[in-house]
């Protein structure tokens, strides 16, 4: 009898330890529970900052991008132009002026080995008239030259002003998207601040209705 006794005391005790066991084990699969919804939790705010940070990214490549073929588009431009102006066209004819009559020149110089003193100073005479020539067509080329600095000088400030103008443009457009962003948050709060309206006349409505 004391046997039977003892061993359902052994029984009932380790029936106690596995409950106890069996407790424990509840509350820690509730503690991973809620450590796996807030991981969840978690997970989903980290997503939705990625995605957030991949679109602003996206923007700011595709505004860079754009900038960028902006830039392209007023270099090819410029150079277009630059190719095109009756300036730089006037300097190259000069300066195939100028390579024929230095090679008339040298042709010149090398006749002059002859002895006869009419073709010498027939020579002569030329050379004087070439280097005239060559003289003013420098000084052609001087003025074109002056002329086609003060082209790129103007095309240096007109690129300088569209430069400033596009950096206007971006703050404006910067200033725009922050002031959307506010309207948008005091949408939000004047229609909190209309429910809560609705709220307090619903309950004064109530209130008089009881009262009646």
């Amino acid at each position: 009898m004391e046997s039977v006794l003892l061993e359902t005391k052994i029984t009932e005790r380790e029936i106690y330890q596995q409950d106890h066991a069996i407790e424990m084990t509840k509350y820690h699969c509730e503690n991973l529970e809620a450590q796996v919804r807030a991981l969840y939790s978690e997970n989903i705010k980290l997503r939705l900052n990625a995605e957030t940070v991949q679109e602003e990214f996206e923007m700011m490549f595709a505004r860079n991008n754009e900038y960028r073929e902006k830039i392209k588009a007023h270099k090819r431009l410029f150079w277009e132009v630059e190719s095109k102006m009756p300036v730089m066209i006037e300097l190259a004819k000069k300066q195939a002026v100028v390579k024929e009559l230095k090679t008339k020149k040298e042709e010149l110089m090398h006749d002059l080995q002859n002895p006869e003193g009419t073709v010498i100073k027939q020579v002569q005479e030329e050379i004087t008239f070439l280097k005239r020539e060559i003289t003013e067509v420098k000084e052609f080329i001087n003025k074109k030259t002056d002329l086609l600095e003060e082209e790129k000088i103007l095309h240096a400030k007109l690129r300088k002003e569209i430069e400033v103008q596009n950096k206007r443009y971006d703050a404006i457009l910067k200033r725009l998207h922050c002031q959307l962003n506010k309207l948008h948050s005091n949408k939000r709060q004047w229609h909190w601040n209309i429910q809560q309206m609705e709220k307090k006349a619903a309950e004064l409505r109530k209130r008089l209705g009881v009262a009646e």
